[in-house]
Order: C-alpha cells, then structure tokens, then sequence
C-alpha cells in the first residue's frame, strides 16, 4: 500500500469512529450552561479596594507574578552560571541576547540609544515571552469548574495568559510609548521633537493637516501595539479552548471533539512553537523602532 493511500486509510477510519461516536452519544442539543467566557473571566481572589481603585487579587495578577519571577529568576540563575566554555543553556540564551541586542536594539536605533535602552527592550520581550509561554501551561485557576479532590473543592485546571488581557499590554504600551515620546523631548526638546513626526522634505501649507494626521497616528500606536499582542494571544486560546472540546460541549455533540481534537493540537503547537514568541518579538521590535524615532528626530 503506498504511502497516500495509507494516509487516505487512516482519515477514513478517523472520520468512521467520529460517525461511530455520533451514533452512540448522539446529540444532547445546545449546552446552555457552559460558558466560554467565563475562561477569561476576572474573578476577584482577593478584593482589594483603595479609594475607590479596585485592586483586586485575580488570576491576571497571579500569572503576572509569576511571569515576573520567571524572567527575573531565569536571568539571574544563566548570568551566575556564564561559562568560558558555553554549555547547551548558555548557547541559547546567548542567541536570545544576540536577538534582542543585535536585531531588534542595535537594528532599530543608534548605536548609543540602543545601549542606552537595550536592557528596558530586552526586559520586555522576556516579560512578554514568558507571559505568552505561561499562558499554555494548565494551572489550576478556573474558580467556576472544581475538582473534588479528598473532599476539597480545587479549581479546574485551564490555560490562561495575562496577555490575553487588554489591561496588561496597554499598560506596557502605555510605558512604552510616554518613554519614547519623553526620550525625544530630552533630545531635541519639544519645538524639534514634534517637529520630527512630519516627514522629511514636508513643508508651507501642507506642512499643517500632515502634522494632524501625524497626531492621531502617533495616538494609534497605542491602539495597534496593545490590541496586535491581545487580539493575537487571545484568539489563539479561543480557537484552542473550542478546538479541544468546547464547542462539542457547547453543541451537545460527543463526536464532534473527536473530529476537533487534532486541530486544537496543531493550534496549541502553532502557539507556542511560534506566536508566542513572534508576539514577543513584534512588540519588542515596534519598541526599538519608536525609540529609535524619536532619538533620531523623525522619520
């Protein structure tokens, strides 16, 4: 038997214990009471208000912790360990410094402004690489699901990433986009600083609706670097929470996470052999970009 026809053989005979499970299990209608959302739902932990601020203790902050101690401890754990002779952990993280200084820092800025702000785009792209990562590995943090363990109510295990929350890549866009905008001032002052957003050869009349436009582009950052890294991380959890079961549960249909199952594993290793890290990547380089802008004085 050739090699197409083996694999036409092994379709089929998925594709016939998914119509063997339909006929057992059938179809028990629309699940009304499973609730996808509620995955990426906050659920205060621990409530926390100060001055009318809520500053609950929720799952988002639990991940973010723990993202933080990764990076953190990760990196101080490799730099105390350097070896004249680089063993297989130092190679790699080696090749994520060259990733970060020489592609996405000394790429994108002088040479003097990516010494300066190497260690700040480096940071955030181990945060956001390690908060993306964090984000495919079950922890028991669905407080709506438990499992009866001993006689304890335990949350359910389930996948979550801080990123996957708009608050948390705002925030660094935020960082990101007053520091560059405070690094162009400290360099050539406000008058050249925004002088700098028209483009090269712009001048007269035309000079005004392009500095607006140039205005509102400069706003739109904003927008596109935070949603680019939550609509990304986010979706890709949405398409494997529904890949691995959730829509059989949702549609009461048994067989149909059978037919499922397969994609939702392609997703998960499509997510973390490369999204996670080209996220990181992305908003890391957008970074090095717009610090280099402004230091620059421009386009």
């Amino acid at each position: 038997m050739s090699r197409r026809a083996k694999i036409w053989a092994g379709v089929g005979i998925y594709l016939g214990v998914a119509v063997l499970l339909y006929a057992i299990f059938g179809s028990e209608g629309k699940n009304e009471d499973f609730k996808p959302q509620n995955e990426f739902k906050l659920d205060p932990w621990i409530s926390i208000h100060i001055a009318g601020v809520d500053l609950s203790f929720t799952k988002a902050v639990l991940y973010l912790i723990i993202a933080c101690i990764l990076t953190s401890a990760v990196m101080i754990y490799i730099a105390r360990r350097m070896q004249d002779r680089p063993n297989r952990v130092q190679t790699i993280v080696e090749g994520a410094y060259d990733l970060t200084y020489t592609q996405i820092a000394k790429g994108n800025m002088p040479g003097a402004t990516a010494a300066k702000y190497f260690p700040f785009v480096a940071t955030l792209f181990f945060f956001i690489w390690f908060s993306n990562m964090l984000g495919y590995i079950p922890l028991p943090t669905n407080t709506h699901e438990t499992v009866d363990v001993f006689g304890f109510a335990l949350p359910a295990f389930a996948l979550y990433a801080a990123t996957a929350n708009l608050s948390v890549p705002l925030v660094l866009t935020l960082v990101v986009w007053g520091g560059y905008q405070i690094e162009g001032v400290r360099e050539h002052g406000i008058r050249g600083h925004l002088k700098g957003w028209l483009p090269a050869g712009v001048a007269g009349p035309a000079a005004v609706p392009i500095f607006f436009i140039e205005v509102i582009s400069q706003f739109m950052r904003i927008i596109s670097l935070s949603v680019r890294l939550f609509a990304n991380i986010l979706a890709g959890h949405l398409l494997i929470l529904f890949m691995a079961g959730g829509l059989a549960v949702l549609l009461g249909i048994t067989a149909l996470g059978w037919v499922t199952l397969p994609i939702a594993i392609a997703f998960y290793l499509l997510e973390v052999g490369l999204i996670a890290t080209l996220q990181a990547f992305i908003f890391a380089t957008l970074t090095s970009i717009y610090f280099g802008e402004a230091s620059a004085g421009g386009h």
